[in-house]
């Protein structure tokens, strides 16, 4: 079967958002941990808690109830009652999430985080959390689709989807989709995928600061209930445009996106934060 060749535009299209979602990440925690003289250790904790808790945990568990045919397991009475309700099957999407990547948080802060109580140790965790899910979902797969150009434009694509055909047959119309996406991926595409992110990374940051003031302080316990509810309510929203029942556009599913992540980033930051820091500074004495 012939595929259409990857133009030049593509191709920069695809290094730009392998850039991005890889190189830039890696920059902006460098220079977190740089400008703040922070401990790498907590950076790679929240990576390694996002691992755990989303990837190990969290994904497997919401497949086995919801999608089980996607684990190569026979459907059953509960994914089906679930996938026949769009809302439950939304809530469920956005619930898991909500627990499992809130509960990590909570339980890094409570453990192996819970001896770095300064302020910054909240902030260096979401960026290792947010900037790992992003170079983990899309700096892997740019990488991966730059691979997939280059064996398309060589002719040696079709390999790949005879394997799969072999392994996997119902996923061959879904590679061959994938092959036509990439060539005719747009700078406009990685754009809208980068901003898009950048307010994700920005919710990560703002719900750490939510768990780790909810951990020091015991009368704000009720911020970690409170960043499960704002995941959950994000991602519940993410899940319902995959259903019939709300069909925002692209634009407005982004703008939603957007005003949880600087929301909840300002609100914790400006609340929390910034209030913190400058109670230390009204403590210090007088010279």
């Amino acid at each position: 079967m012939e595929y259409s060749k990857v133009g030049t535009s593509a191709f920069v299209a695809l290094g730009l958002g392998e850039v991005l979602f890889f190189l830039v990440p890696i920059g902006i925690a460098l220079f977190w941990l740089i400008k703040k003289k922070e401990k790498i250790t907590t950076v790679l904790v929240g990576a390694a808690v996002f691992f755990l808790f989303v990837v190990i945990l969290e994904k497997p568990i919401q497949n086995v109830l919801i999608f089980p045919t996607q684990m190569g397991l026979p459907d059953h009475s509960l994914s089906r009652y679930i996938n026949a309700r769009p809302f439950l099957w939304a809530f469920l999407v956005g619930l898991f999430p909500g627990v499992f990547e809130e509960t990590g948080r909570l339980l890094a802060f409570k453990t192996v985080l819970k001896n770095r109580r300064n302020r910054e140790t909240s902030i260096s965790y979401g960026i290792g959390h947010g900037c790992f899910e992003v170079i983990l979902y899309l700096g892997i797969t740019y990488a991966t689709y730059i691979s997939y150009a280059v064996m398309i434009n060589s002719g040696t694509f079709q390999i790949i989807v005879d394997q799969v055909a072999e392994q996997a047959p119902d996923q061959v119309d879904l590679l061959k989709t994938l092959a036509n996406q990439i060539a005719s991926l747009t700078f406009a595409d990685i754009g809208l995928a980068f901003v898009e992110r950048v307010f994700a990374v920005l919710f990560h940051i703002g719900a750490s600061l939510l768990v780790f003031y909810a951990c020091r302080e015991k009368k704000k316990v009720w911020l970690y209930p409170l960043a499960v509810i704002l995941h959950t309510a994000m991602d519940f929203v993410a899940g319902l445009s995959m259903t019939e029942v709300f069909n925002p556009s692209v634009f407005e599913l982004e703008l939603i996106v957007a005003v949880f992540g600087i929301l909840t980033f300002c609100a914790a930051y400006f609340l929390l934060y910034k209030r913190d820091k400058e109670k230390d500074l009204k403590s210090l004495p007088d010279h």
